[in-house]
């Protein structure tokens, strides 16, 4: 099989992210293998089709909007496409609103640490029993987000008042949004998938969720094979700049 040609490639990122800009033309420039074999990679999830083309672009919205990666051109070429793809701002604010949610982590992470060493220490021997406040907080929690996991005790437990707050903070999207739980779910599991997160705990109890909102084992593979291809963003980043100081290079000095 014979190399695509340039306009090709072309016409196949186009087809995949709805447009060709300089970075893409850079990666044509100096590496046209690379571009090659990304867009068969990138097409994958496309041509299995178990999201709609709208969910796919705001699975790619999270993975690129999340605190943990911050990729600007990303942001704006994915929230352009899913608005040609009929998303309502609504719909775009709402994954923004649940990505915003990934902050939470230092906690989920960072508290069961700190208790784990307050027993190494010999300062606790267990979890404690949960006052009435702890208990309502609990039952608020589930009543907003419809699910409870092992990662919330010490939280709940150790820092009371801040998970009331962050309770209030991450049911936004849930009381006030448009989105169906399933694809809620989509994107929380997209942001901790990344590979600029890998928070395994959060992205398994967010699958485990979506297959309670009826997602398919199809849906959730999409899923990630969307943020699997994240790591092109090196050379959309990278090879733009190579190009330009090459170019530097061979410009003529001025007098």
């Amino acid at each position: 099989m014979s190399a695509p040609s340039a306009q090709e490639l072309r016409e196949s990122v186009v087809e995949l992210h709805g447009e060709w800009d300089e970075q893409w033309q850079a990666v044509l420039d100096l590496a046209p293998q690379l571009l090659a074999a990304y867009v068969q990679l990138a097409a994958v999830p496309q041509r299995k089709g178990h999201l709609d083309p709208k969910t796919r672009e705001l699975v790619y919205l999270a993975v690129d909007a999340a605190a943990t990666h911050l990729y600007s051109p990303g942001v704006r070429r994915h929230i352009r496409q899913a608005l040609e793809l009929g998303a309502t701002p609504g719909e775009i604010v709402e994954v923004i609103e649940l990505t915003t949610t990934v902050g939470i982590h230092a906690m989920n992470i960072g508290v069961p640490l700190l208790a784990e060493l307050l027993r190494e220490r010999g300062l606790r021997d267990g979890p404690g029993e949960l006052d009435e406040y702890q208990s309502g907080l609990k039952a608020r929690f589930v009543a907003n987000r419809g699910y409870w996991h092992e990662f919330w005790d010490e939280i709940l437990e150790l820092d009371p008042e801040l998970f009331e707050a962050y309770t209030d903070f991450s049911s936004v999207s849930w009381r006030h949004g448009c989105l169906e739980p399933k694809v809620k779910e989509f994107i929380y599991t997209a942001f901790d998938c990344a590979s600029t997160h890998l928070y395994v705990k959060g992205w398994k109890a967010h699958m485990d969720n979506a297959l309670g909102y009826g997602a398919t084992v199809g849906e959730l593979l999409e899923v990630m094979e969307i943020a699997s291809v994240m790591g092109m963003q090196s050379a959309l980043q990278a090879l733009p700049v190579l190009q330009e100081e090459l170019l530097a290079r061979t410009a003529p000095v001025g007098r």
